[in-house]
């Protein structure tokens, strides 16, 4: 299937009442999204932490936040695994602190098939924030998901704005890269979005930005979240035919504003722009003075 239509969420971090709350509200989200024909569904970044207000108690604590979420997950995976084969899409979740077994937390986004199997990618550098206040800690590698839609990969939020990140998953084949997202102001934003439209042109792929929108007063982590859902392809466009607009913004979201972003992408003109583009960025890559060869990134398939 190399043309599909994704759906990136702008989505707003709200005070929930009950465990049945963010599953009516987490099911609405992906009803509306595969009402508007997507395939692929993106969440954002620390979108997970609106589960923090269940626990009253603890909302308002960094620390107690993580827990809360974190033992969360198990019922959270199951029901994107349950609504990913009930409407037959694939769902990137919204990623969440996930406390390991030697007690360390990592920022972890989930990749739901439509057959319910799931794969996840951590993220792998931290912002000041998240070192200096969170304590949340890196993971340790990028991981390419060969899936029905293509090939894909995660680079969560300030991960994008590293290069050779989203290049060792291009010389893996990543057709697409997911950036979920969480920022508190507009300079955030635009870091993460121009990483993501720059590694788009580098990648000569889509980049899918989702961000996190709306205040949360209530949680010392995601209370105040900017930014707007963006899909981004190469600027260019291949002699053959296919290619991509002349700015590379496939699809833009009002900032802000709770909403889905729609945009058809085929990866057939990903292929085709690295064969034939009027520039082939991918191809020469390594002519730049100290390219060096990336490690490997490890082929997850949800298929």
């Amino acid at each position: 299937m190399p043309r599909f239509t994704v759906a990136a969420a702008q989505y707003p971090i709200d005070r929930l009442a009950d465990w049945a709350a963010y599953e009516a509200k987490l099911t609405t989200w992906v009803e509306q999204a595969v009402a508007g024909g997507a395939a692929l569904l993106v969440f954002p970044e620390y979108g997970a932490m609106e589960l923090a207000s269940l626990n009253p108690a603890t909302m308002g604590d960094l620390a107690g936040s993580i827990d809360t979420v974190s033992a969360l997950l198990p019922q959270v995976d199951a029901l994107h695994a349950r609504l990913a084969q009930a409407h037959g899409v694939h769902i990137l979740a919204a990623s969440a602190p996930r406390r390991t077994a030697d007690g360390q937390v990592r920022n972890t986004a989930r990749l739901f098939a439509p057959s319910g199997a799931m794969a996840s990618q951590d993220k792998l550098i931290m912002t000041r924030f998240e070192r200096e206040e969170w304590f949340i800690s890196g993971g340790n590698g990028l991981n390419l998901f060969d899936t029905a839609l293509g090939r894909l990969a995660v680079v969560i939020c300030y991960d994008s704005e590293f290069p050779l990140l989203a290049r060792a998953a291009v010389e893996a084949g990543a057709q697409v890269l997911l950036v979920p997202s969480c920022t508190d102001t507009l300079h955030g934003y635009w870091r993460v979005r121009l990483g993501s439209q720059a590694r788009a042109l580098e990648g000569q792929c889509y980049a899918i930005q989702s961000p996190t929108v709306g205040e949360a007063a209530w949680s010392p982590a995601v209370d105040v979240n900017r930014g707007a859902a963006g899909v981004y392809g190469p600027p260019d466009a291949a002699p053959a035919g296919g290619g991509m607009p002349a700015d590379g913004v496939l699809a833009l979201g009002e900032e802000g504003v709770g909403q889905w972003v729609f945009a058809t992408i085929d990866t057939a003109d990903v292929d085709a722009l690295r064969a034939d583009g009027g520039v082939l960025l991918v191809r020469h890559w390594a002519e730049q003075p100290g390219a060096a060869p990336l490690p490997p990134v490890e082929v997850v398939s949800l298929r």
